[in-house]
């Protein structure tokens, strides 16, 4: 898991690999509070791509886990990407995503370029 914050852009990228347990998940939510602190836009303004490709498929626990964080609308994004490989995962992400406007690609190149607009 890892983040990489473009302030200047209000751009938040995502990189997620392997088989994540509930404590990933909690560990994820403070690193993605902890990339918030480094923006300097208005709360909800920026923009998230997440680069699932090397997710492994969750399980049931973990996708309700994200569903959680990805419900919570202290932390939405203006714009939502996801690149995703066409597996299983992309269905799990679809459905822990099903509350949020988002997109989904294949390559990071595309998602950028929704996500911020270009």
């Amino acid at each position: 898991m890892s983040f990489d914050v473009d302030p200047q852009r209000d751009l938040v990228r995502i990189t997620l690999a392997g088989f994540f347990s509930p404590d990933d998940v909690a560990r994820f939510v403070a690193a993605r509070d902890a990339a918030h602190q480094q923006l300097r836009c208005a709360p909800n303004a920026h923009a998230t791509l997440v680069d699932m490709r090397a997710m492994q498929i969750q399980s049931q626990e973990t996708v309700a886990a994200f569903q959680q964080v990805l419900a919570d609308p202290r932390y939405t994004s203006r714009r939502l990407s996801f690149v995703v490989a066409r597996s299983l995962a992309r269905l799990q992400i679809k459905r822990a995503a099903s509350e949020r406007e988002a997109a989904y690609f294949t390559t990071v190149e595309e998602a950028e370029a929704w996500v911020t607009g270009r």
